[in-house]
């Protein structure tokens, strides 16, 4: 792998590691479709686009590309061979009109500002083009994405499109450098309350994000501290402005987490009420100066009302309110506030069983549906709990039907291992987002507006509208847009990042294709599993085919693995309080967080139905039924609605107590086949790569028997029912 070396250390350049291509004859081919370079018009992303394709080439073909001038070219007599064309699309239409003509070249208003083609000239050169500078740019690393990963270059007709106008990754990162959440290391962004001091660092993770199509970034983390409060103030702007202007150049516009009271401690007034006017004028003049500091400005991330952080219950308030307060701010300016929705009492009695945090998001958030600006996003869990292994779908994803969101994902592996050990979450996304929201609407469509109920009935919400990304940049305001009738969508995806400062990015090597895998499943939610996680391990780990089937079989089992030794059926939890790390049933029972099992003497499980529980089974649309029954509730969800019997049987025909036994056993078991599957391709891997990964994987096989041991244990003193196959239980 290649490496940098810069004043902040060594580190990697994960899939961009352009290393030569081995094939001799394959990269001879391709340097003959590649010998020269043509970066049609001006502008930050076009010469991203340049500088990526010239370092790209010269590491993937041992060979820089002549570069030639749109003037150049147009003044020789005869072509000079075929090229690389980038540019937008009708910019090269028009100065190539033949070959444009000829070859059938789509035009800017088919691709839409962000989506682009890869086309195949008769001249036997390969256009690049995008509908605006940032679809030139994509063009540029989904180009760069064939040569990794052995494509074909020639007849090439390609053309993408984004599926959402906003792809998102949240950085929940402190002023201290420390990262709420991390485990790579420490901030890229922030160091000892400094800014943008790893500027060279951040450029790269800005190219390391505008290659799976990310162009949103916050910076900061939703739980806003003092200094994180300063960011807004005039002395640090201009460090966020230096650090925005290098994500701009590659068509990421950056966002803020904001404090809602704010007004009180940075603007020295007496209250934070959303319908007060001097509070409106506070952050309208702020939004003024942050924008005027920064072109371009995203917007605002918000978590407020939850979990100790302010927000507008303080004043008789709801969120709609507070959202919509700052949205008019940000409206003059294009930017979008992305309000999010995990919202929940969290002092909760453990003693009240009809008290549920499952049933907080929907029931806070579904009696506002249609209250909120054109420019708020909802941004919604992907649970309705707290990103576990395993748990339903959030029921508010498929509720809402007048009002935009955002799915939210976790990359970083806070409750799926750490990125200690392997969980590769993409097949548990894929099931998220291609979740029936009825009618034959997904989560998936429901995010991006396209087939969100009432949306798509009377036409609103085109997902993939690139006219209407993050932050607009259109200059249209919320009025004019009610006005034309035609709500301005921006839905999509968002995820919490799992990068930090580690040589490597994400801590665990493998980890890097939960990163990677999230922007390409923002990009495409139709996409597999599979297929993303094998263009990870061509463009990281090369070209091998052991080497790929190996990690493709081992990443695809992880999730499942996991699952399989930690918390059983949907039940969640049952880690250590605080850090959130190895096994411990009893952490959070009786906490005031809202996390239970109820396991006791002769069962296990939260009663959410209807008819006993807690009701939560009725909020969704058309699932309400399948979970309000133990006998159609899938299995792995049972003990999540229902609370039941030890010697219940599951529909595998096992008790739920020897699936809990067996489970155990067997996840400890699978964990060690990773290791063992590593160390089978451990002469095919440099030695640094497989000592880094084979380190995690062997404390993964052994912290697995320590959950295998603990849990086992634990079931068997409560219900008292012995392992059928007699195994060692503690």
């Amino acid at each position: 792998m290649v490496t940098n070396h810069t004043a902040n250390g060594e580190y990697e350049q994960a899939w961009l590691s352009y290393e030569l291509i081995g094939d001799e004859a394959l990269r001879a081919k391709h340097a003959a479709v590649c010998a020269r370079l043509e970066v049609r018009g001006m502008g930050a992303e076009l010469t991203s686009a340049r500088l990526e394709l010239r370092r790209a080439l010269a590491g993937l073909l041992g060979r820089l590309p002549a570069e030639v001038s749109a003037d150049e070219e147009s003044g020789a007599q005869e072509p000079a061979g075929p090229a690389i064309v980038v540019g937008l699309a009708d910019a090269v239409r028009a100065e190539r009109p033949a070959a444009a003509g000829e070859a059938g070249f789509p035009d800017n208003g088919s691709l839409g500002d962000e989506g682009y083609a890869i086309w195949s000239g008769a001249d036997g050169s390969v256009y690049l083009l995008g509908g605006g500078a940032r679809g030139a740019l994509y063009a540029a690393f989904g180009f760069i994405r064939l040569l990794q990963t052995g494509a074909e270059l020639s007849e090439l007709r390609i053309v993408e499109r984004p599926a959402y106008p906003l792809r998102m990754i949240d950085h929940w990162d402190n002023a201290d450098g420390t990262i709420e959440r991390g485990y790579a290391g420490g901030s890229l962004f922030f160091e000892a309350g400094r800014l943008g001091g790893r500027i060279g660092r951040i450029r790269d993770y800005a190219r390391l994000q505008a290659s799976i199509g990310i162009n949103a970034v916050a910076i900061n983390n939703v739980n806003v501290h003092d200094e994180e409060t300063r960011l807004l103030a005039g002395d640090r702007l201009a460090d966020v402005a230096r650090v925005a202007d290098v994500l701009r150049e590659y068509g990421i516009a950056l966002y803020l987490s904001v404090n809602f009271a704010a007004p009180i401690e940075l603007g020295g007034l007496a209250t934070a009420d959303p319908l007060a006017p001097a509070v409106a004028a506070w952050w309208g003049d702020t939004t003024a100066e942050v924008c005027r500091r920064i072109p371009g400005f995203g917007g605002y991330v918000v978590k407020a009302d939850s979990e100790h952080r302010p927000g507008p219950f303080t004043y008789g308030r709801d969120h709609a309110d507070g959202a919509n307060m700052l949205a008019d701010a940000l409206a003059p300016f294009g930017g979008t506030v992305v309000w999010r929705c995990f919202v929940y009492n969290c002092r909760q009695d453990w003693r009240d069983r009809r008290t549920d945090r499952a049933r907080a998001a929907y029931d806070h958030f579904m009696p506002l549906d249609g209250a909120f600006r054109d420019n708020v996003v909802l941004q919604i869990k992907h649970g309705p709990m707290d990103f576990q292994v395993r748990e339903p779908v959030s029921p508010l994803l498929l509720g809402l039907r007048r009002t935009q969101i955002a799915l939210e994902l976790q990359i970083t592996q806070e409750y799926t291992g750490q990125q200690r050990h392997l969980c590769y979450l993409l097949p548990m996304w894929k099931e998220v987002l291609d979740f029936d929201a009825g009618a034959g609407v997904t989560v998936a469509d429901a995010a991006g507006g396209a087939g969100a109920g009432q949306n798509a009935a009377d036409g609103q919400g085109e997902a993939g509208n690139e006219e209407e990304a993050p932050g607009g940049h259109d200059g249209t305001g919320v009025g004019e847009n009610a006005a034309r009738g035609k709500r301005v969508w921006r839905g999509g995806l968002a995820a919490v990042s799992n990068v930090g400062t580690d040589a490597n990015w994400t801590g665990h090597l493998l980890a890097q294709a939960n990163w990677y895998g999230f922007g390409r499943l923002a990009w495409d939610p139709s996409a597999s599993a599979e297929a993303i996680g094998r263009e990870w391990i061509r463009m990281a780990l090369g070209s091998d085919a052991n080497v790929e089937e190996t990690v493709i079989t081992m990443l695809l089992d992880s999730h499942a693995i996991y699952e399989s030794y930690t918390a059983p059926l949907g039940v969640g939890w049952m880690v250590n309080p605080d850090h959130h790390y190895g096994p411990n049933v009893d952490g959070y029972e009786y906490s005031p967080w809202g996390t239970y099992h109820y396991a006791d003497r002769d069962g296990i499980g939260v009663d959410r139905t209807v008819a006993t529980g807690t009701g939560y089974a009725g909020q969704y649309p058309a699932a309400a039924a399948m979970y309000e029954s133990p006998d159609t509730c899938p299995d792995e969800l049972l003990l999540f609605f229902h609370h039941v019997p030890y010697d219940r049987r599951l529909k595998s025909g096992k008790t739920v107590i020897q699936h809990i036994y067996d489970s155990r056993f067997e996840g400890a078991e699978r964990a060690a086949g990773l290791l063992a599957s590593w160390d089978g391709i451990a002469d095919r891997l440099p030695p640094r790569v497989y000592e880094e990964v084979r380190t995690r994987l062997a404390h993964q096989a052994e912290h697995a028997l320590e959950w295998r041991d603990q849990l086992n244990s634990y079931f068997y003193r409560k219900s008292g029912i012995p392992d059928a196959l007699g195994r060692t239980i503690y």
